[in-house]
Parts: C-alpha cells; sequence; structure tokens
C-alpha cells in the first residue's frame, strides 16, 4: 500500500456545501465519482442541475464514434484514448499517453477511476514492463487524477495551482469507491494523491532519445494546464487544453485566455495533437475547438449586452455544427462563465451556484421553445 505522508495525500474534514463547490472545482468527472450511478437526486449533480440538452443540428453531420487504443504515435511513444462519441457514455472518459525510456515510463495523466486505470495499465504492460517513474497531471480534474494510487512508485508532477486544487478533494478520510460498472469494484481504496513536485515553468525529461518539454499553458481550461510537447516529433499531449468533436468545459476556465492559448499551439510546430478528451487530431481539430469558444463568445457578449440572463442566452444561441459534438449541454455553463469574464468576476474558483442557476433558467426558456428546435 502507498505511504500517504510520502505521496502527499491530505485528508480533512469539511462540510457538504463545501465538497459540492470542491467537486464543481474537480470537473464533472469527480462529481460522477461521487454519484455513480448517475441519478441527480440528493446529490452534488442536482446541486449543480443538469441542462436539456438542445437538438442536434440536420444541416451538419454527426461525428464518428472512436475506440479504446494504445497506440505508438512515435518512437516509444503510446497515445491511449478511451472510446467515445455520439450516442456512447462519454463521461469522464479522458485520455492519457505514456513515453518508455531505457529505465522507465513517463505517464501522462491516471485518468478518472479503478478500472479505467487499471485497464491502461494493462494495455501499458503489453509493450513494456519497465518501472514508472514519472506521472504528470496535466490538470486537477478528476478524470485526469483520479488513478494516480495505481502508478506505484511514480514522482507526481503538476501545476502548483493544480496541486493546490488536488490536496482539496481528498475531502474525507480514505474510503472505497462506489461499486459502478466499468468504474469500480467497489472494493478499491479511494486514495487521492496530488503532485509531489510543482512546475511553472519549463521543464524537460530526457527518456532514451526522446527530449519530453513540461510546461504551462495557462489559463485555459483551467489555471493550471500543463501540456507534454515533444519537439523531435512533432507531437503535443495537450491535456484538457484539447477537447475534440467533444464540447469544452469551461467549468473554471479562462475561456477568452484559452482561444489565445489555441493560437499560440497552432504557431507552435505541432503535427499531431493528443487531446484530453476525443479522437487523435491535429491543428484542424484544435482550430475547431477554438472556432467553437470564439462563436459562442460572440453569441454570449450580444445577449449580455442584452442584459439576458446566462442561461436564457444558452438557450438562445444555436451552434451549428457544434450541437452535434458530444455535450452540447455544455453551453450553459460555457456561457454562464463568459458571463463571468464579460462582469469582471471571473476567478480560478467554479461558481456552482451560478451555474445552478443558469441551468434553471436554461431549462425554463427551452421548454418554451417549439419543437426543441
Amino acid at each position: 500500500m502507498l505511504d500517504p505522508q510520502e505521496h502527499g495525500t491530505v485528508q480533512v474534514q469539511i462540510t457538504r456545501r463545501e465538497a459540492i463547490g470542491r467537486v464543481a472545482g474537480a470537473g464533472l468527472g469527480l462529481l460522477m465519482l461521487l454519484n455513480p450511478e448517475g441519478s441527480t437526486a440528493g446529490s452534488p449533480a442536482q446541486a449543480l442541475g443538469q441542462p436539456t440538452p438542445p437538438p442536434p443540428d440536420p444541416r451538419y453531420p454527426t461525428p464518428s464514434t472512436w475506440e479504446t487504443e494504445l497506440k505508438e504515435i512515435g518512437p516509444n511513444i503510446y497515445s491511449y484514448i478511451q472510446g467515445g462519441g455520439p450516442g456512447r457514455d462519454n463521461l469522464g472518459r479522458s485520455n492519457a499517453g505514456i513515453i518508455v525510456g531505457e529505465n522507465g515510463i513517463l505517464v501522462i495523466d491516471s485518468l478518472a477511476a479503478p478500472i479505467h486505470a487499471k485497464n491502461f495499465i494493462a494495455a501499458i504492460r503489453n509493450v513494456s514492463d519497465k518501472p514508472f517513474r514519472h506521472l504528470v497531471y496535466t490538470h486537477h480534474h478528476g478524470d485526469h487524477v483520479g488513478g494516480g494510487q495505481y502508478f506505484a512508485g511514480a514522482e507526481i508532477i503538476g501545476h502548483p495551482y493544480c496541486r493546490q486544487e488536488v490536496v482539496k478533494m481528498a475531502v474525507t478520510a480514505p474510503t472505497l469507491w462506489a461499486k459502478r460498472d466499468g468504474w469500480a469494484e467497489g472494493t478499491e481504496l479511494e486514495t487521492i494523491l496530488p503532485p509531489v513536485t510543482t512546475y511553472d515553468n519549463k521543464v524537460s525529461y530526457y527518456y532514451g532519445k526522446n527530449t519530453i518539454e513540461v510546461f504551462p499553458m495557462a489559463p485555459a481550461h483551467t489555471y493550471g494546464d500543463l501540456v507534454i510537447y515533444m519537439p523531435q516529433h512533432k507531437l503535443l499531449f495537450a491535456g484538457d487544453v484539447g477537447f475534440f468533436n467533444v464540447a469544452p468545459f469551461c467549468q473554471n476556465a479562462n475561456p477568452s485566455s484559452w482561444i489565445d492559448i489555441c493560437n499560440k499551439i497552432n504557431e507552435m510546430d505541432v503535427q499531431m495533437i493528443v487531446p484530453g478528451h476525443g479522437p487523435l487530431g491535429g491543428k484542424a481539430e484544435l482550430s475547431d475547438m477554438r472556432d467553437y469558444l470564439v462563436q459562442l463568445k460572440k453569441e454570449a457578449r450580444t445577449r449580455y449586452d442584452a442584459k439576458i440572463s446566462a442561461g436564457a442566452a444558452a438557450a438562445d444561441i444555436r451552434m451549428g455544427k457544434f450541437d452535434n459534438w458530444v455535450g452540447p449541454e455544455r453551453i450553459v455553463m460555457d456561457v454562464q462563465r463568459f458571463y463571468l469574464e464579460f462582469s469582471g468576476k471571473l476567478t480560478p474558483n467554479v461558481d456552482a451556484e451560478g451555474i445552478r442557476q443558469a441551468t434553471e433558467d436554461y431549462n425554463t426558456a427551452r421548454r418554451t421553445i417549439p419543437n426543441g428546435g
């Protein structure tokens, strides 16, 4: 068993209201860990609200599904894409990766839950039996850090903000994971491990002939995003700076800065991008996601200036092809986040009450739209 002191595990007792706020900050992946059956009754999910998804736009095609795969994308460099797409259970299904060196393995993100992490490790063991040396968290959300305890021996690395937020996620003494098909057997001890080493500038690792550059691109999806760049191979592990064919989560993003960071990546010598969610892609797919944010910012600003509530604005906005992406209902939290920016009230924290109110207004407004259009 891992030594909690050695790995920096922090255990504190907090109130239910504080827990709801911290879960919101950890991302919907962790929210579902606390609500494994997907029921909203009496749960943090209910506190945040459940928006009704807008209908797809028939003028545009539906994106294809993708399968779970550990794929070599460079010499001793592997992406791990978890299957997803329209009509599938995508919640908390994030991506990861590994770089295999002469003496060990660097892991990029640990996924959400025990079964996710164990399946990832089983796939890794098909290509290497070397020990885990480093585990990089691209950011603090639960679907990227929940499996950290299974990478025994790895030094966990993250941004200082990531460590701060993961420490908060240890909201109670360790308990058993709730049983959930595909997530946990219900017998595993739940231990959230924060980074023990943090960087707020670039650091390089050398694994065999591969140079691995780890540096922040923040604020974007969070205020502590790290990306992993391999200049020799023009590869970027973007974490949740990249959502491909999947609507981005802006729950504690800086969305305008995120747009700027997408533009910076487009200026880099990059050909392949491993996103935090969705299939493998490149600059074209990243530009699509940026265009979602640019379009939504313009639409949200028009309605903000007209003094329409964030929820009613989200119900009124149609996003064209983006309405066919996975998770179109995220428009509610995304518009609400832009509204905070427009009002000068944007902070790194999730505005859980603001999302709840926006969702209530959104669902009310959508009930008045003819044919749900």
